[in-house]
């Protein structure tokens, strides 16, 4: 592969963007600098490294998406906005039987919890109470993955001692940050899936998995609402998807086209409120309470070249999934039950299946497509709204919607 110079938001078209009623103030992003003062040196990026997860011997790779557990004291926590014959006896652990049953349906290789795992301001104890959230994925010993949202952090933890415990947990893959960089944020990383053991593929990731710390609140003066991806997010992102894309196009078996990439992260970007419904699947029950800032994320993910889904969480009563100039913005519904929700709307969580091509030997190869679909928590456990996010030879083509008529 031709030496390409490093991509830099400095040099690229990217900005931050606040957008008040009719001002638009642009900054620069700021240059990122060791605690001496110098450039950091990113030790990180010199060789990819060994994917700890893998694609199945029948070519699949399947990813259960859980948002918005909402997870307080379990049994003594009540829920919010179920059915009136519910309230009695409806708590947290409503939402650890969700957990449970969808691990044992969907049997998933990779759990991705996006963001507000517990809900602060009722939770007595953070680690107790994270501990408790994500027990059904410890037990089932599938490896899990784990971001913050916006209220993990409100209880007796700091939001770098929430990641920092989360870290330490059995059977996760989550990190605090990348090593070698000063990174806005906690819990920055990326996971690599490799090919199928034993085929051409198996030393190479050819499924890239990206996970942002999207913050909490504003902390700038002036600048109301939530917390956004900064600069310093995104200059690791390019980074690392640039490094990938190298390891991947270059030999042993040097592939043609960058290894497809999801990104996952707690709060919508804005141009999710760009979609209608004359480009999505599923519902919008409520607005997109993304930051009022534009940090210019979106343009930086198709600069990238390799990303083909984003997935987040934060708006419950949101579901849908839709296609905005080549990437698919997604949001995975409601799941806990100390959410809010919707009484009689089942609490939800989305599902998504890469599969590999076969080659001409009959080995495994490349991805060839990406799936996604929800299953729900109601008595039939339903399955709707399937959709092809991605495949080699299309895409963003619509399956018929399922049930429920969404």
């Amino acid at each position: 592969m031709e030496s390409k110079p490093w991509p830099s938001l400095c040099g690229s078209s990217l900005y931050l963007y606040l957008y008040f009623p009719f001002i638009c103030l642009c900054f620069h992003p700021i240059s990122v600098l060791s605690a001496a003062g110098k450039p950091y040196t990113n030790t990180a990026l010199a060789s990819p490294t060994t994917p700890q997860l893998r694609f199945r011997r029948n070519g699949e790779f399947k990813i259960l998406q859980v948002a918005d557990m909402h997870y307080a004291d379990g049994k003594t926590t009540l829920c919010e906005d179920v059915l009136p014959e519910q309230v009695a006896t409806c708590s947290d652990l409503n939402t650890t039987a969700f957990l449970e049953r969808m691990i044992r349906l969907e049997n998933p290789d990779l759990i991705a919890f996006t963001g507000d795992n517990i809900f602060g301001f009722d939770a007595t104890d953070a680690v107790k109470s994270l501990n408790a959230a994500f027990a059904p994925a410890i037990t089932s010993k599938i490896p899990w993955a784990a971001i913050l949202g916006n209220h993990d952090q409100e209880s007796t933890l700091s939001r770098e001692g929430v990641m920092k415990h989360i870290v330490g947990m059995k059977g996760t893959l989550s990190r605090l940050n990348p090593p070698a960089h000063i990174i806005d944020g906690f819990g920055n990383y990326n996971l690599e899936v490799g090919g199928v053991e034993g085929s051409t593929l198996q030393n190479k990731s050819v499924l890239n998995l990206y996970f942002l710390d999207s913050g909490d609140y504003s902390t700038v003066p002036f600048v109301p609402g939530y917390g956004w991806i900064k600069p310093s997010q995104q200059l690791w992102f390019q980074r690392t998807s640039y490094k990938l894309q190298g390891a991947y196009k270059n030999k042993p078996e040097a592939q043609k086209t960058p290894a497809p990439g999801l990104v996952y992260f707690h709060i919508p970007l804005p141009e999710y409120a760009m979609l209608d419904l004359s480009n999505y699947t599923g519902v919008r029950q409520e607005g997109i309470s993304s930051a009022s800032v534009n940090s210019g994320f979106f343009p930086t993910l198709l600069e990238a070249g390799d990303v083909k889904a984003v997935f987040t969480g934060h708006d419950h009563l949101n579901d849908f999934c839709g296609q905005l100039t080549g990437i698919h913005l997604c949001y995975a519904g409601g799941f806990g039950y100390h959410a809010y929700g919707k009484a009689g709307w089942a609490r939800r969580a989305r599902v998504v299946l890469a599969t590999l091509e076969k080659t001409d030997n009959g080995s495994w190869g490349a991805v060839k497509s990406i799936r996604t679909w929800k299953r729900l928590d109601d008595n039939r456990f339903s399955v709707i709204d399937a959709q092809i996010l991605w495949s080699k030879s299309s895409s963003g083509r619509r399956r018929k919607r399922t049930s429920n008529g969404h």
